[in-house]
């Protein structure tokens, strides 16, 4: 188990410092990516720090890192990206 630290009240990991999963911050966890959540997450890619794009949509550091990762590699990334720039 990887070692972890308390600060204000959250539990972080201390190898990388992510939040750990908690429910008051995580509320999306385990459920399925909208799709416009999936715009959201890939307009404001490069745009903004990807724990704050994770904490906007309710789910853990890794899980959005995981998401636009396999979005890239099934070549769907810029599609969603490029819906986010026409709305």
């Amino acid at each position: 188990m990887s070692q972890t630290y308390v600060k204000e009240g959250v539990e972080y990991t201390a190898s990388n410092h992510r939040m750990k999963y908690h429910p008051d911050y995580h509320e999306n966890h385990g459920k399925p990516f909208s799709k416009s959540e999936l715009i959201y997450l890939c307009s404001s890619w490069d745009s903004m720090l990807k724990k704050d794009i994770a904490l906007a949509l309710g789910r853990t550091h890794g899980s959005v890192l995981r998401k636009a990762n396999d979005l890239k590699r099934y070549g769907l990334f810029d599609y969603y990206k490029k819906l986010g720039r026409e709305i």
